[in-house]
């Protein structure tokens, strides 16, 4: 078994013990698995030629996240974004124990936890891929739940939040996603008023 193979079976495993869990074309999942393995669809949709490192990130982008909760942090912007660093430091760890476990190289490793950590987005093309396809997870999978339980003024900052995100490969497959009418409009009136 290759190195990588090893790898995802080790990520895969890990995240199948998420405890949420989701129907998806009438098969259930553990959340952060099924999640895992969107992601790494995505970013081999948008970058047919992924290196090893960016393929390795995909499924351990989130690795664990169930175990540290967004409850355990105070309300508001501040407590959000310390359990966001927080978490991307964890994902990084974890992922790095998993990858010496498989055999990766140190110089590997630190790629892969570049990645997670979102080093230098806007600047490197690979970090730019993830985020373009954590976002289209987002609108394919988990957009229409949200709206259900957002008001109309909130959602729309947050997807001009996620459209700014994307460069133009994220937003040009966002566009072409089909969304269910609510969401369409949202989005037409998220980018109107961009």
């Amino acid at each position: 078994m290759k190195n990588i193979e090893k790898a995802f079976a080790l990520f895969d495993a890990y995240n199948r013990n998420s405890p949420e869990h989701l129907v998806h074309d009438g098969t259930d999942y553990p959340a952060e698995y099924f999640y895992a393995l969107k992601l790494h669809e995505w970013v081999t949709k948008l970058s047919p030629d992924a290196s090893e490192s960016l393929l390795l990130a995909s499924r351990a982008q989130h690795i664990g996240r169930w175990e540290i909760a967004r409850n355990t942090y105070p309300e508001g912007r501040a407590g959000y974004l310390k359990w966001r660093t927080d978490l991307s430091k964890f994902h990084a760890a974890k992922a790095a124990e998993i990858l010496e476990s498989a055999g990766y190289d140190a110089e590997t490793i630190e790629r892969v936890q570049q990645i997670i950590r979102k080093q230098k987005i806007k600047a490197d093309e690979e970090v730019q891929t993830m985020e373009n396809a954590l976002c289209l997870v987002f609108l394919q999978y988990q957009y229409d739940d949200l709206i259900a339980k957002t008001s109309e003024e909130k959602m729309v900052t947050i997807l001009q939040k996620t459209w700014a995100k994307m460069s133009d490969p994220g937003r040009n497959m966002a566009l072409s996603l089909p969304y269910s009418d609510e969401g369409k409009r949202l989005i037409n009136i998220a980018l109107a008023q961009a």
